[in-house]
């Protein structure tokens, strides 16, 4: 493959799990699906449009329990934050965050801090992200394939430059935790307030960072959805390890994450990718593609087949058919994440019986795992959050 320009060839990639081929190619962002519903009339339809306006409270379906009034309105109101960002720029074409990055709301100072020990900057910087709410916080190097080959401009969705400044060198990805009562409520829109949650804490706390950063004299791009794709800078960071329902499997969380990212030109070490055993678990484990409503994950190996134009080109791995997908997310007009509920990893690792079932899991025993995890993930009714509350 074309390496991109001041992007070495890496020999880590392997570790990683991320095994790319010959024929790869750069993701376009507007192939997403959530981007081609509002372009591509193959998946465009009037759930797609509904499913939208559900988040404006325009078009919030009654349909018993988890999608009552009071479920959406919880739903819609953990997403304020995130919103109130993401439209800021909105009449220039850039939904921050999604879109686009996050404007920086201020200057790099003049004079730039000196750095003489990249790995204690590094330390600190991470204490600064668990400071303003991150729970999980990595470093891995600027790598450019991830980028996205460009953007979308949401005044007519057409493709925009994708563009950084010059010199940046390393990828701070940031872990936010859903949260886990509500997980175990999917499919819900009461379950959709453990997303939005965390979009829009994501949200504050990458352009707090990203402000500590320039206030240091460097350059630093808040960034959440947007620019690139944050799941192989994740596990390159060595926050987890990719697994069959296409989440990140962490040792702290399990799948029940999100994460954000700060292009940066801040001196820092970079962690490295760390193998936990999850590939092999996955290998023998199908719980989210035989949950999953529409068949949308795979069986088998990994592979680098595209199911359509939602997926990247020349990445050997897991994929899903996202438009089987985003499909059942309109019919619910709420998010789906029935394969992160269902997933063994899917834990409070706080208690010791579930750090004991995941070192199982990690070693040669994993079939033991796999056995004791049988019926794990049972949905709970929404009606009984509310009630417990």
């Amino acid at each position: 493959m074309t390496w991109p320009a001041n992007t070495p060839k890496r020999d880590d990639d392997a570790l990683a799990g991320i095994e790319v081929t010959d024929d790869f190619e750069p993701f376009t962002q507007r192939n997403d699906a959530f981007s081609r519903a509002m372009w591509d009339d193959t998946v465009r339809t009037p759930k797609t449009d509904a499913f939208f306006a559900s988040y404006r409270m325009e078009a919030a379906p009654r349909r018993g329990d988890g999608f009552t009034q009071k479920d959406f309105a919880l739903r819609n109101a953990s997403w304020l934050i995130s919103d109130v960002v993401s439209d800021r720029s909105a009449a220039d074409g850039r939904r921050e965050g999604f879109q686009a990055p996050i404007a920086a709301d201020t200057p790099v100072a003049p004079e730039a801090v000196e750095v003489d020990d990249p790995a204690k900057m590094a330390a600190e910087v991470k204490r600064i992200a668990t400071f303003f709410g991150a729970d999980l916080c990595g470093v891995t190097d600027y790598d450019r394939r991830w980028l996205y080959a460009s953007r979308v401009d949401t005044r007519d969705m057409s493709a925009a430059e994708n563009e950084l400044p010059e010199g940046m060198t390393s990828v701070i990805v940031l872990g936010h935790q859903m949260d886990e009562e509500l997980v175990a409520t999917y499919p819900s829109a009461l379950a959709g307030a453990a997303t939005g949650r965390e979009y829009s804490h994501e949200a504050a706390i990458v352009m707090q960072v990203a402000a500590y950063i320039r206030n240091l004299g460097y350059e630093a791009v808040a960034s959440m959805n947007d620019t690139g794709l944050v799941i192989p800078y994740a596990v390159k960071a060595g926050l987890g390890e990719y697994a069959r329902n296409q989440l990140v499997i962490t040792p702290e969380f399990g799948p029940r994450l999100r994460f954000s990212k700060i292009f940066t030109n801040l001196p820092l070490e970079h962690d490295a990718a760390k193998p936990l055993g999850v590939r092999a678990f996955c290998d023998i484990c199908t719980a989210c593609a035989d949950a999953c409503p529409v068949k949308a994950l795979p069986f088998g190996p990994p592979s680098d087949t595209q199911p359509n134009v939602s997926a990247i080109k020349g990445v050997r791995k897991w994929t899903s058919d996202a438009e089987k997908c985003f499909g059942f997310w309109a019919k619910l007009a709420s998010d789906c994440a029935i394969c992160m509920r269902v997933c063994p990893f899917n834990r409070d690792f706080t208690k010791w019986y579930h750090r004991a079932w995941l070192k199982l899991a990690l070693s040669p025993w994993r079939r033991v795992a796999l056995r004791l995890a049988k019926d794990h993930g049972k949905r709970k009714k929404p009606s009984d959050w509310w009630r417990s509350n």
